[in-house]
């Protein structure tokens, strides 16, 4: 039970830090281009490689901690579920080119973001 408040609770730092970054990112970005939920998935993409890296290949982060911050906080702070929405209501509203945009650059740098996270974790521990 006490793992699972755990959790519970870094889903609520986490997504209370998505809304304050996504919403910073996307009013000082403007436009219709959703550069908030893009740079939180980004993050949260580099972050869990790293810490899954690190947790699971290398064992340097407990079970238990790993599954708080990936599940729970990294799992409260990343937005597919937002991605999804935008690109469906992009296309909707005609703006097809942005959609694909958007669909290309958050798959193509999440990847990215992932392999450097893991590149990070390696770097960290000498891997």
């Amino acid at each position: 039970m006490g793992l699972f408040f755990m959790v519970t609770l870094g889903g609520a730092v986490g997504t209370a830090a998505r809304f304050l970054l996504g919403v910073s990112i996307q009013s000082a970005a403007g436009g219709n281009f959703p550069a908030g939920t893009l740079s939180v998935n980004l993050i949260g993409s580099f972050f869990i490689s790293m810490l899954m890296y690190l947790g699971v290949d290398k064992g340097l982060i407990a079970t238990p901690t790993r599954i708080v911050l990936c599940t729970g906080v990294l799992g409260g702070f990343t937005t597919y579920s937002s991605f999804n929405y935008e690109t469906v209501k992009l296309a909707q509203d005609g703006a097809f080119s942005i959609a694909a945009l958007y669909v290309a650059v958050m798959l193509l740098g999440c990847l990215v973001a992932g392999f450097a996270g893991f590149w990070v974790g390696r770097l960290v521990v000498g891997g």
